[in-house]
């Protein structure tokens, strides 16, 4: 890269933004069905603040890539995190004004923010060279490994600030509104040129030509299957832990060590795909996720539960950052926001889907249920990616990325 190529210095300032994002994230699911069911005159209703987040993350996928097509990452970012500031100062007055309504207005707004965050793996690669891009990819998710400590630590810490009297989390949430100001302030310093006219005018080819494309299908089954399979497991496991009769402090070690297993990767998995390549890494991330669900099959020890967290959290990097790195692949420059944001669609209604759903599986059948339940869209990717084993490595071979 020459002397005045900004990638570095993007990936640098995206690692920061990652990491503020994820905090925030891990500090709003931690405490969302709390406020939601304290708010809510009916309990059953105390999760929908978190669908809402959910159902916002996949709604605004697609307008928030093609309005960054048209004004440039550095303006959709900058919304994002406006967005997030909102809604940390919103459930904070929510809490305050004991306003349920107001939450979940809230809730809606912050996944707008995340699901900007999102996007900052694919900027990080806007600028790169072919050699550096998938390196760029996996170190902004390397910006993660932050969040699995500083999110809880820091709603620990904040719920009951003094200051804001005996009202729990109000804190906590103008915590996220400086987090997410602080954001603000980092992504105008980036530097990653807007698209040329002719590139926002022009549509490219239709999705459905695109998707034909082995690169393509594939890189988007990664990004399924990783999320399928992490949030199945990962989103019921302090349920299962507890119902196993181990305590709470044991349940948030353990997930603090599944997201840490989730993006400490990253700071290598770039090196590791163009060394070995992106199709034997994904191969690999498969592999691991089902021998998560084959050791949390074995035992409901701390040990099993610890072990299988870490192994799937590695699974999903592996997976997840490859699936992100092969989309580069498939689209021209005039046609990224809109693969980008089908993708994102698609894996975000992944996440709505398994995170509600693990907690059905597991109500009615059990925790060897749910982890035996995650052997099938291992089974089907395996199998797929072997099928266009071949296509691949011609479609990748000239980015030499197989």
């Amino acid at each position: 890269m020459s002397h005045h190529d900004p990638t570095k210095s993007n990936v640098i300032f995206l690692a920061i933004c990652q990491a503020l994002g994820m905090s925030c994230s891990s500090m709003l699911i931690s405490m969302s069905s709390l406020v939601g069911t304290t708010l809510a005159d009916d309990k059953s209703y105390g999760t929908l603040p978190l669908s809402l987040q959910f159902l916002s993350m996949m709604v605004c996928a697609l307008p928030i890539s093609y309005f960054m097509k048209h004004y440039g990452r550095r303006a959709g970012f900058s919304l994002g995190a406006v967005c997030g500031a909102l809604s940390g100062f919103f459930s904070a007055q929510a809490v305050l004004d004991n306003n349920f309504e107001l939450f979940c207005l809230s809730s809606f707004l912050f996944g707008a923010f995340t699901s900007t965050v999102a996007y900052y793996r694919f900027a990080a690669a806007d600028t790169a060279t072919e050699v550096f891009k998938n390196k760029a990819i996996s170190l902004v998710m390397a910006g993660g490994v932050i969040s699995a400590f500083a999110g809880p630590e820091l709603a620990k810490w904040s719920k009951d600030i003094e200051f804001f009297g005996p009202v729990l989390f109000v804190g906590s949430f103008y915590a996220i509104t400086a987090l997410c100001l602080v954001t603000l302030v980092i992504v105008q310093f980036l530097r990653i040129p807007k698209l040329a006219v002719h590139e926002r005018k022009s549509a490219g080819r239709p999705i459905l030509e695109i998707a034909r494309q082995p690169v393509f299908f594939v890189a988007v089954l990664s990004g399924i299957v990783s999320y399928a399979c992490m949030n199945l497991v990962m989103s019921i496991t302090p349920a299962a832990m507890i119902a196993c009769a181990h305590p709470f402090d044991a349940a948030a070690f353990v997930i603090q060590w599944h997201v840490f297993g989730m993006y400490a990767p990253s700071f290598f998995t770039g090196s590791i795909i163009n060394r070995f390549g992106l199709i034997k890494v994904q191969m690999t991330g498969a592999i691991l996720i089902a021998v998560a669900a084959a050791i949390n099959l074995t035992g409901v020890e701390l040990e099993n539960f610890w072990f299988g967290l870490v192994a799937l959290g590695l699974g999903w990097n592996f997976l997840y950052v490859g699936g992100s790195a092969m989309l580069t692949e498939s689209y021209r420059p005039e046609e990224k926001a809109k693969v980008q944001a089908f993708n994102e669609l698609l894996v975000f209604g992944v996440v709505a889907t398994t995170a509600f759903g693990s907690g059905f599986v597991f109500d009615q059948f059990g925790w060897a249920a749910v982890n035996t339940l995650a052997f099938i869209p291992v089974g089907i990717f395996i199998a797929v990616h072997l099928i266009y084993w071949h296509p691949l490595r011609r479609s990748l071979s000239s980015a030499k990325t197989i």
